[in-house]
């Protein structure tokens, strides 16, 4: 396995690269500005270094988890993500009869439970607490499926409570203090703050909207620099907008208490029903300057990876013929359940954020300009299980365990295992990966730690992959993944990448790299969206020699694929972004390891076993291409087109 390299003429960077790199070499040790008290880490790179984490995960306090039998508490949760073994459902006799480790510690996490029904699960888990005896708890307690629906169903899609909650929500929103408060105390005796840095932990929790009409998915994550947070979470119920969310953490955060602060992470825009970036307000209403400015100031990422389907583009005609598109991709547009198929304007990120270049045509911001991360979603607390052999489902509407272990297929067929949020950042203190979120300096993957480098700027020479100093040279004449290329008007932008694979472990041994690819979405100066995807390195027609009968891999691929790449179709005046999507080779899916694992022949009806129906679906796809999706670089003229109707 080799590097594949293009090769172009080599170009001097001279005095601007030994100013940058001495400039951090001096400064590094003063880099970090900590908000809070804490040990600087002895491992700090001013080049940046990979944090690996997830930063979507669900514990007992989650209705969805808690109907399900998760028992696991926040502190468990971050145990986990460090390497300790959890016990998950079903319970017999108060005992579990399974658990689960992570092969691999992870770097960070977040505990980020539904806060909109903190109280309810409270009180109907707690005998001695007021509400316990109410019927809303006796359904709570007897019929799982009866309150997922009902409970959620009030608190998603109808802002408000289910009546147990007396005179003003008191009694709700006092007993939700309760589990908030154990949140943060988690996050703080987890958080690594000695010089070890080994682990970090941020204070979280998910806003968790619906759109009523079409069951549009509007969930965000709620994540704080630091141990300072609002005395309860601001709650779908408190605030039923996106917009009112952002200026009540505004006004009780970041005003309201001195060095707090926050930001927020969309998810499953893939089942948004078009919603999450529909260019409008909430409300339905045209989109205001102030508007764009305050979703630009709290919304820097969106999580393109979960259990829940793929958010990055959409395959299935229309305007693309990337096929590399139809991956974990969910068969409606809705979380709701309705039956409505997706389509481009559903909610993928590629065809939204070229919305965003729209909307900046108009107000001068771009409202959608977003990094990408991954993450699990987890409901069993089981934060960063995303391997593709083992997976035993993620604890909530799938398929049940509670009582006990179902046979066949231990999730649905449209779920999967999850991805990962890769942070870039000096050190893994939460200042550093926090202050990486807002340069949007960040990846995702689909579960597996593929590391990828993204710089764009305009002098990149073809040799720099073979220089030891590559990365400080790039950082010096450009922008990392997440930036924005400045204007020029004379030269074409080049692009720096470099992917190196996960080798896994000796249990789950990893898939070496295919290919890498940028994605260019740009717009016309009429407003026309349009896209291209590059083959950049790698070998995009290379046959894996994969045997899906058996999930053996040959031997074959690349360890690590370095290039640099020229956009020759590049236009001043256009409006543009760019990505690299880093590809393996193919591999078994979760599903399929499990259908050969129990020997199904789907043409010997015998083989089908109970609960394996789906292995011989026309649906199931027993064949995947894990992934790792880089934040976007973007590119605005000097002079931005007039606002105009996209086509």
């Amino acid at each position: 396995m080799s590097a594949l390299r293009r090769d172009r003429p080599v170009r001097s960077f001279g005095i601007i690269l030994c100013c940058v790199v001495l400039m951090r070499s001096i400064f590094c040790d003063a880099a970090i500005d900590y908000t809070e008290q804490r040990q600087p880490c002895a491992s700090y790179n001013p080049l940046m270094q990979p944090f690996f984490g997830d930063l979507h995960v669900h514990t007992r306090y989650s209705l969805d988890a808690s109907t399900q039998g998760t028992r696991t508490t926040p502190e468990q949760a971050y145990r986990f993500a460090r390497g300790e073994k959890i016990a998950i459902q079903p319970w017999a006799d108060g005992k579990s009869v399974r658990s689960m480790q992570l092969h691999r510690p992870l770097d960070f996490a977040a505990v980020t439970d539904h806060a909109e029904l903190f109280g309810e699960v409270h009180m109907c888990d707690t005998p001695s607490s007021e509400g316990y005896g109410s019927w809303q708890c006796i359904i709570y307690r007897n019929w799982s499926w009866g309150a997922y629906y009902l409970f959620n169903y009030m608190a998603s899609m109808r802002a408000a409570h289910l009546g147990l909650c007396g005179e003003d929500d008191q009694l709700c929103n006092r007993a939700a203090l309760v589990p908030w408060a154990d949140t943060q105390q988690a996050a703080e005796s987890m958080y690594d703050r000695s010089t070890d840095c080994r682990f970090t932990t941020f204070v979280g929790y998910e806003w968790t909207g619906m759109q009523p009409d079409s069951g549009g998915n509007l969930h965000r994550n709620v994540l704080f620099r630091n141990a300072r947070a609002p005395l309860r979470p601001i709650t779908f119920i408190d605030a039923p907008a996106a917009e009112t969310l952002w200026r009540r953490l505004d006004k009780e955060c970041i005003k309201g208490i001195t060095g707090c602060d926050a930001l927020t992470i969309p998810h499953n825009s893939n089942l948004s029903a078009g919603y999450m970036f529909n260019g409008k307000r909430d409300d339905g209403s045209p989109m205001t300057v102030d508007y764009a400015r305050l979703r630009h100031r709290f919304e820097p990422l969106m999580e393109i990876m979960q259990k829940g389907g793929a958010s990055e583009c959409f395959y299935g005609g229309g305007d693309t013929a990337d096929e590399l598109c139809n991956f974990e991709q969910q068969p409606i547009d809705n979380l709701a359940g309705f039956n409505n198929p997706p389509d481009r304007e559903t909610g993928f990120a590629r065809r939204s954020l070229a919305q965003g270049m729209l909307l900046e045509r108009e107000f001068g911001i771009n409202p959608y300009q977003l990094g990408f991360v991954g993450s699990t979603d987890t409901h069993l607390g089981a934060a960063g299980a995303v391997g593709e052999e083992g997976y035993i489902g993620h604890g909530d509407a799938g398929v049940s365990a509670k009582e006990v272990v179902p046979p066949g297929l231990p999730d649905l067929l449209t779920n999967n295992p999850g991805g990962l949020a890769v942070l870039w950042a000096e050190e893994n203190s939460r200042d550093a990966l926090f202050e990486s979120m807002r340069r949007r300096e960040t990846y995702a993957t689909s579960g597996p730690r593929i590391v990828t480098r993204f710089f764009g700027g305009w002098n990149y020479p073809a040799l720099i992959c073979a220089d030891p100093d590559r990365i400080a040279r790039a950082y010096a004449s450009g922008v990392p993944m997440g930036g924005q290329l400045a204007a020029q008007t004379s030269e074409y932008p080049t692009f720096l990448v470099v992917a190196g694979w996960d080798p896994g472990t000796v249990e789950q041994p990893g898939t070496p790299l295919q290919r890498v690819q940028i994605v260019k979405v740009w717009l016309t100066a009429k407003g026309w969206i349009r896209e291209k995807v590059f083959d950049v390195a790698g070998d995009p027609g290379g046959d894996s020699s994969l045997d899906s009968a058996s999930c053996d891999v040959a031997e074959k691929g690349f360890e690590e694929l370095c290039t640099v790449w020229t956009d020759d179709e590049f236009k001043p005046d256009q409006q543009a972004y760019y990505y690299t999507r880093v590809v393996e080779y193919p591999s078994c899916r979760w599903s399929q390891r499990i259908c050969v694992a129990q020997g199904v022949d789907c043409s010997r009806p015998e083989t089908v076993g109970e609960g394996l129906r789906a292995c011989c679906s026309p649906q199931h796809q027993p064949v995947i291409q894990e992934r790792a999706w880089s934040s976007p670089i973007w590119y605005t003229p000097p002079s931005l087109p007039a606002p105009v109707v996209t086509q």
